[in-house]
C-alpha cells in the first residue's frame, strides 16, 4: 500500500530556511512523479514544485522560484524540498504528492489533469518574528 510520510516544517523566522521530506513506502519513486502542496489559512490548495519520475525534471511555481529546491534520493525512496529565504507569506500547511501527469509541470498546476494517488499528512510551516 502506497503511503507518504512527511517530516520537518515548524516555526521559522523571516529569512530562515527549512527542510521538509516525504518519505515514500509501497513503491518506488520511479513511478509516480512527486508534488508538494500548500494551503494558507481562507486559500485553495496550490501546487509549488514538482519533480519527475522519469528523469527528475522539476517545475517550480513563481511564488518559490529561486528560493525553494526539490530533489529526491531514489536510494532512500525520499524527497526533500529545501526551502531558504522564508517570508511571513510562505506559512501553510504543506503537503507531498504522488501521482500521474503528462509532464511535471501538469503534476503541479490546477488545470494539469493529474491524477493523484495519495498525500501526505500534512506537516505546518509558519514564517514568524
Amino acid at each position: 500500500q502506497l503511503q507518504l510520510v512527511q517530516s520537518g516544517g515548524g516555526l521559522v523566522q523571516p529569512g530562515g530556511s527549512l527542510r521538509l521530506s516525504c518519505a515514500v513506502s509501497g513503491s518506488t519513486l520511479n513511478y509516480y512523479h512527486i508534488g508538494w502542496f500548500r494551503q494558507a489559512p481562507g486559500k485553495e490548495r496550490e501546487g509549488i514544485s514538482c519533480i519527475s519520475n522519469e528523469d527528475g525534471s522539476t517545475y517550480y511555481d513563481d511564488s518559490v522560484k529561486g528560493r525553494f529546491t526539490i530533489s529526491k534520493d531514489n536510494a532512500n525512496n525520499t524527497v526533500y524540498l529545501q526551502m531558504n529565504r522564508l517570508k511571513p507569506e510562505d506559512t501553510a500547511l504543506y503537503y507531498c504528492a504522488a501521482g500521474w501527469a503528462q509532464t511535471v509541470q501538469a503534476m503541479c498546476v490546477p488545470w494539469g489533469g493529474r491524477y493523484t494517488e495519495v498525500w501526505g499528512q500534512g506537516t505546518l510551516v509558519n514564517v514568524s518574528s
